[in-house]
């Protein structure tokens, strides 16, 4: 296994040798990287499992898929995308051209989380790979048997252009003292604020891919039974281990007393009278989120759920009343615990929204056009989704990223080739004929009139 050092002298030397640089070699590695989930599926699946007792169909769906889709996105569009752009010229530089194209930025360091550590770890790296650059991964040590498998299988798919270092905290700070041209971080925000710092000391460019609190607000007009059950499904999915999972729902007190049954219902639909003989239903990744979990689930009302056993990691989907003071309010809750929180109406909601941090992610379910207008015009939040939680991940055209306190930097398609490349401005002008003369020195009057009308006019306002 490759130390820091060694992988970031291997990634640096393969990219100094401007093989990562052609079209062809990108595509080459996107189709690597294809051919990898396809062939080691299995591996991966069992992996994501043991770690986190994901079934092979959600592991396909979120994991797996996801990225082979993301992978094929990339193939199809890379070559239009790095067509150079060309940009106008002024008429004080004429005759010349100009233009924009992407470029490498060199050697990427993709630091990983644990809840989907393939999805989350290989996504940003097709990104990486499109965009002409070698990468070292830091797969999570929370999640060791996928961090195995990726350790195993991506040196023989992809070669010297990806290194895998695995570890914990000591291997990752050695790994941030190495050079890197950019760093795409995933997780959360105390090891968000010491990667920046650490960057901070060579001025290496950063994503942040981050989490926080992200809301629903229900009204009346939704359909309760459509809704519950496309809320059960994003928050409990993983157990409810999913940066934009809801982490809580806000609608007037009549509202959700209708909503209850309804997310009681679908919890039943989707994973059975007891969740804990679901094989769709997975577990907590450890022991501390466990107890912490518990802390937040006892400090307010269980309506529905709340059945747990440490030993197996089963936490059971959990429905809690909340007020904004509970300690479940206070953090991202990362788990399957779904607040339910009373308020008058939509300003309310609103309001409650904007005095926290900005949410990744906000989820609307409303018929209503002013209400839908109203969350999209007095809210910031990384995306905004009306109908469904979650489901803007599988659009590969849609940005994926945060705000505030919820992350910098966006990728997927071609903002992860825009986010791991430099648009280089270009400009070729001849040396014949020379218009230059017109604004060298010595100035006088013709010079002025030339410069003041055609190369810095003031911009006052012509007379009527």
């Amino acid at each position: 296994m490759p130390t820091a050092s060694s992988a970031s002298s291997r990634a640096r030397a393969v990219f100094n040798s401007g093989s990562s640089r052609p079209l062809a070699w990108r595509l080459e590695q996107l189709a690597h990287l294809r051919r990898m989930l396809i062939e080691r599926r299995s591996a991966f699946a069992e992996a994501l499992h043991h770690d986190l007792g994901k079934h092979r169909s959600e592991a396909q769906l979120m994991e797996i898929g996801f990225v082979t889709a993301e992978a094929s996105h990339l193939e199809r569009h890379l070559e239009s995308w790095l067509r150079p752009r060309p940009a106008a010229v002024p008429l004080a530089v004429q005759p010349a051209k100009a233009w924009t194209e992407l470029t490498p930025l060199g050697v990427v360091l993709v630091i990983g989380p644990w809840n989907y550590p393939v999805q989350l770890m290989l996504a940003p790296l097709a990104g990486a790979l499109a965009a002409g650059n070698t990468v070292v991964l830091k797969p999570s040590e929370h999640a060791p048997a996928t961090s195995a498998a990726l350790a195993r299988w991506v040196p023989e798919y992809l070669g010297g252009a990806v290194q895998v270092v695995e570890g914990g905290i000591p291997e990752t700070a050695e790994l941030l003292a190495e050079p890197f041209d950019h760093i795409f971080f995933t997780g959360g925000q105390s090891a968000a604020k010491a990667i920046l710092r650490a960057a901070a000391e060579t001025l290496t460019p950063v994503t942040l891919e981050l989490g926080g609190k992200c809301p629903v607000y229900v009204d009346g007009g939704a359909d309760l039974a459509k809704t519950a059950k496309r809320i059960a499904w994003g928050r409990f999915m993983n157990a409810g281990q999913t940066c934009v999972a809801p982490d809580y729902v806000m609608a007037t007190p009549e509202v959700l007393a209708a909503l209850e049954p309804e997310l009681v219902k679908a919890i039943g639909e989707l994973f059975g009278d007891d969740p804990a003989a679901s094989e769709s239903y997975g577990r907590i990744v450890n022991q501390g989120h466990f107890d912490r979990l518990a802390a937040l689930a006892d400090g307010s009302e269980i309506l529905h759920g709340g059945q747990r056993d440490a030993a197996s990691r089963y936490f059971a989907p959990t429905l809690l009343r909340a007020g904004t003071g509970d300690a479940v309010m206070q953090e991202e809750i990362f788990g399957p615990l779904l607040p339910l929180v009373p308020v008058s109406g939509r300003d309310e909601a609103i309001s409650v929204i904007n005095a926290g941090s900005k949410p990744l992610a906000l989820y609307v379910f409303s018929t209503d056009r002013e209400t839908k207008r109203a969350f999209a015009d007095r809210t910031s939040s990384g995306a905004l989704t009306y109908g469904v939680p979650a489901a803007h991940l599988l659009v590969p055209s849609l940005p994926f990223g945060g705000v505030g306190g919820s992350g910098m930097g966006a990728y997927h398609g071609e903002h992860s080739l825009r986010t791991f490349s430099h648009e280089r401005a270009t400009l070729d002008k001849p040396l014949w004929p020379d218009t230059l003369e017109l604004i060298y020195p010595p100035y006088g009057n013709v010079k002025d009139r030339i410069i003041n009308t055609v190369v810095a006019p003031s911009g006052k306002r012509p007379r009527a």
